[in-house]
C-alpha cells in the first residue's frame, strides 16, 4: 500500500512538473544554420587580389596576373587579428569583378599560378583556410558572377566555367560557411580583349536555382548571400547600418541579386515576408573595399565603428567588416588598431548585466518552463512568454537601489519565429511610470541607446506584435561615455569652425601630425585657412582629464576665389555636401580664380535621401585660360552607386586655372548631378 501511495504522489508530481506546451511559431523561422550563423553576429571581410596592386576598386580585366606580388603575404596574421578582434570568422574575395583568382584554378590563366607570387605555386585559398582552422575561424568565400577578363561572359559558356570553378572551392578547402555573390553584374570590361559593354539578364542568366544546388551539394551547412539570398540577404548599403525596423523575414520570391531597386523596397525586409532571410551589414573599415595607400589615415574611428556595431548587431543583423589588405599582404597597422580599440570598447560597455542584479516578475507567463526567470540566466534556449490568448504582455525589473545604465538589450527566440513590432521601456518615479525609449522589431538582438538613466524599478511593455511575444534574454548596461573628437565645418571663404560634441569639452589642435594634448594650440574662435592644411583635433575634458580619439582633417586650398559661369553650379563648390547641382550638359566647370599646380581633383556625389545622376566614367580636363582645354585624366568611379564617398583621382602634375569634370557615363542614365568638386594639390 505505501509503495502504491508513493507511486501516485511520484505521478502526481510529474504532472506539476511537466512543461507547458510551447506557443505555435510565426512563419517563417530560420532552419538550423541560419540559427547558427545568426549566433556569430560578428566576422571579418578581406578584400586582397589584383585590386589591390592595380589600386582601383573595380578592375577593368585587361590587368597582367604578373601585377600580384605580395612581399610579405601572412594569413596567420589576418587570423590573428580577426579572433583578437573578437570575430567568429573570415570571407576572402576569392574572384573580383575582373576575374583574376587567387588560387590556382584549372579553368583559367588569370590567375595566381601565372604570377610572379612564390613563383606561381601559390595558392592564397588554401593559406587562409589553414589559418582560419588554426585560429578557430570559419571560412568563407566571395565570389563575383560578373568577370570582366573571361571571354564568355554573357554567353552560356561562362555557366559552366563559373560553376566549375565554385566545384573548385567548395571542394578542396574544407567546411564553408559562406558563400558570398555580389549583386554587381554586367556592364564594360576586357572580356578577352574585346573591351565592350556586355549585360545579361541579372534575373536568368546565371541559373540560380541549379548554381544553388550545387552550393547545397558541395557544402550543405554553407550559407548562401546575395540581394535575393537564399539564406541572408544584403542590408542595402556599404555603411554597415540596418534599419529602426529591421525584418528577418523577405518575400524573397520578390527579390534576384543586382536587382536595381533593392535597396529602396527590400533591404528593411518585410513583416509579412514569406521567407527568412536574415540581413547582413557589410562595411569597410576605410571609404574603399580595396588597399589605397591615400586612405591610411581615413580609417574609421572608434566613434564611427561603435555606431556601426549598434546599428548592426544593435538592429537585428550580422556585421560583416573588411579588411582592405595591403600590397605587402598584411592588414595595416593603422587597421589593426582600429579593430581592436572597437573590441575593447564593445568588451567595456557590456562587462556587467545589471539585469543579473534584479528580480523579474511579469504581467504573467505561460507557465511550467516559460517563467521570466528565463529572460535573466544568459541561455538563449530558454525563454518568457504568455498564453495565446493573453492581451498584456510586460517585464518588470526591481532592483532593489538605484542604478544608472543607458542600454538595454533584447533578444526574441528566432526558431519561433520574428514577433515583436513595437516595445517600450520605462522607469518607475514615485509611483508612477516614465518612459525611457522605445523600438519597434526586436528578431535575434536589439540594443536601445538612450542617456544615462536613474531608477530603481524598469519595465518592459511589449506592445505591438504578430503574435504573443517569445524573449529569450533582457539585459541592462552602464556602459562608459566615450568622448568624441571636435566636429569641422569649412566656408567656402576659407574659415573653419571646430565644435565640441558636448558642453563643457575643450578643443586642442597641432598642424604638423603630431598628437594634441592640452599642451597644443587651443582653439578659441574660426580659423582662416587658405592654403592647403592638415589639422589634428582632439576634445579633452578639462575636469576628468579625458581626452577624445584624435581626429585628421585634410584641407586644400581655400575655394574663395572660385567662380562658376552656371548660377546654380554654386552649390557644388559651396563646402555644403548636403547640396548638389544638376548639370543638363552633364559637366562642371569652374575658374579657380588663379593658376594652380594641380594634382588631383575630388568628387562627392549627390548625398540627398534619393539621389540620381552619380558619375560612373568621367573625363577630367585643365586649362590656362579657359578656352584650350587639355584631358588629364579620365576613368571609372568603380561601386559608386552602392558606396557613394567622395572619390579622388590624382594625376601627373599640371598647371591650369580652369578645370571641366565631365560625365561620359551616369550611374541611372539621369542627368549628372554634382554635391561638391575639389583639387587636390598636395
Amino acid at each position: 500500500m505505501k509503495n502504491t501511495l508513493w507511486l501516485l504522489l511520484l505521478v502526481s508530481l510529474s504532472f506539476c512538473t511537466e512543461k507547458a506546451t510551447p506557443p505555435a511559431p510565426v512563419l517563417p523561422i530560420p532552419n538550423e544554420h541560419q540559427i547558427a550563423w545568426q549566433e556569430l553576429e560578428y566576422y571579418g571581410f578581406i578584400h586582397f587580389n589584383m585590386n589591390t596592386f592595380s589600386d582601383r576598386e573595380w578592375g577593368f580585366g585587361d590587368e597582367k596576373p604578373e601585377m600580384f606580388n605580395p612581399s610579405e603575404l601572412d594569413t596567420r596574421q589576418w587570423a590573428r587579428v580577426a579572433s583578437e578582434a573578437g570575430m567568429k570568422g573570415l570571407i576572402i574575395t576569392a574572384k573580383h569583378h575582373d576575374g583574376f583568382v587567387i588560387w590556382p584554378s584549372a579553368y583559367t590563366e588569370h590567375s595566381v599560378k601565372n604570377s610572379p607570387w612564390k613563383d606561381g605555386q601559390g595558392d592564397l585559398i588554401k593559406e587562409l583556410a589553414e589559418a582560419c582552422k588554426e585560429y578557430g575561424l570559419k571560412f568563407g568565400i566571395y565570389y563575383s558572377p560578373w568577370d570582366r577578363n573571361h571571354p564568355d561572359y554573357g554567353k552560356p559558356e561562362y555557366i559552366t566555367y563559373m560553376r566549375n570553378q565554385l566545384k573548385e572551392l567548395l571542394t578542396n578547402y574544407g567546411d564553408i560557411f559562406e558563400v558570398w555573390f555580389d549583386g554587381a553584374n554586367g556592364g564594360d570590361g576586357w572580356y578577352g580583349g574585346a573591351n565592350e559593354t556586355r549585360t545579361v539578364d541579372k534575373f536568368s542568366y546565371y541559373g540560380w536555382d541549379e548554381t544553388i544546388d550545387l552550393v547545397r551539394e558541395l557544402q550543405p551547412g554553407a550559407m548562401l548571400f546575395s540581394d535575393a539570398g537564399p539564406d541572408v540577404r544584403w542590408v542595402g548599403n556599404e555603411h554597415g547600418f540596418a534599419y529602426e525596423t529591421t525584418w528577418s523575414n523577405l518575400m524573397r520570391d520578390s527579390v534576384y541579386a543586382g536587382m536595381p531597386e533593392f535597396s529602396e523596397k527590400w533591404a528593411t525586409g518585410q513583416e509579412n515576408g514569406t521567407h527568412w532571410v536574415p540581413a547582413e551589414a557589410d562595411v569597410s573599415i576605410r571609404p574603399g573595399w580595396y588597399y589605397h595607400k591615400y586612405e591610411d589615415h581615413k580609417v574609421r574611428t572608434l566613434p564611427q565603428l561603435l555606431e556601426i556595431y549598434y546599428n548592426s548587431i544593435g538592429r537585428n543583423a550580422s556585421m560583416l567588416i573588411n579588411f582592405p589588405v595591403d600590397t605587402r599582404g598584411l592588414i595595416h597597422e593603422n587597421d589593426v588598431e582600429a579593430i581592436m580599440k572597437l573590441a575593447e570598447k564593445v568588451k567595456e560597455d557590456f562587462a556587467v548585466n545589471l539585469a543579473s542584479q534584479a528580480v523579474g516578475t511579469a504581467s504573467e507567463d505561460r507557465g511550467n518552463g516559460y517563467e521570466v526567470e528565463n529572460v535573466l540566466d544568459e541561455d538563449y534556449e530558454t525563454y518568457w512568454t504568455i498564453a495565446d490568448d493573453s492581451k498584456d504582455a510586460e517585464i518588470t525589473l526591481e532592483f532593489g537601489k538605484e542604478i544608472t545604465f543607458n542600454r538595454l538589450l533584447l533578444q526574441e527566440y528566432t526558431p519561433l519565429g520574428q514577433r515583436v513590432k513595437a516595445f517600450v521601456l520605462d522607469k518607475e518615479v514615485n509611483g508612477n511610470w516614465e518612459k525611457i525609449a522605445e523600438g519597434t522589431t526586436i528578431g535575434y538582438k536589439r540594443i536601445l541607446r538612450f542617456p544615462d538613466v536613474t531608477a530603481s524599478t524598469i519595465r518592459v511593455r511589449f506592445t505591438d506584435g504578430k503574435d504573443i511575444p517569445v524573449i529569450s534574454e533582457i539585459g541592462v548596461y552602464n556602459a562608459p561615455k566615450l568622448l568624441l573628437p571636435p566636429k569641422s565645418k569649412r566656408t567656402q571663404n576659407g574659415e573653419l569652425t571646430l565644435t565640441s560634441p558636448d558642453d563643457g569639452l575643450l578643443i586642442y589642435y597641432t598642424t604638423d601630425g603630431s598628437e594634441p594634448s592640452a599642451e597644443s594650440q587651443k582653439y578659441e574662435s574660426p580659423l582662416d585657412l587658405q592654403q592647403a592644411t592638415t589639422l589634428t583635433v582632439v576634445s579633452l575634458d578639462p575636469i576628468s582629464g579625458g581626452k577624445s580619439e584624435s581626429k585628421r582633417i585634410d584641407l586644400d586650398v581655400a575655394k574663395s576665389k572660385w567662380n562658376v559661369a552656371v548660377k546654380q553650379a554654386v552649390k557644388a563648390i559651396d563646402e555644403d555636401n548636403a547640396t548638389y547641382f544638376s548639370s543638363e550638359k552633364n559637366e562642371m566647370t569652374v575658374d579657380l580664380g588663379e593658376t594652380l599646380s594641380l594634382k588631383g581633383f575630388t568628387y562627392m556625389p549627390m548625398q540627398a535621401r534619393y539621389p540620381s545622376g552619380f558619375i560612373t566614367n568621367y573625363i577630367f580636363e585643365a586649362s590656362i585660360d579657359g578656352k584650350s582645354w587639355k584631358s588629364v585624366a579620365a576613368g571609372e568611379f568603380s561601386n559608386i552607386a552602392n558606396n557613394p564617398i567622395q572619390q579622388f583621382v590624382r594625376f601627373e602634375e599640371v598647371k591650369a586655372r580652369y578645370i571641366r569634370l565631365k560625365a561620359s557615363k551616369t550611374a541611372d542614365g539621369n542627368v549628372a548631378t554634382f554635391a561638391e568638386v575639389g583639387i587636390l594639390t598636395k
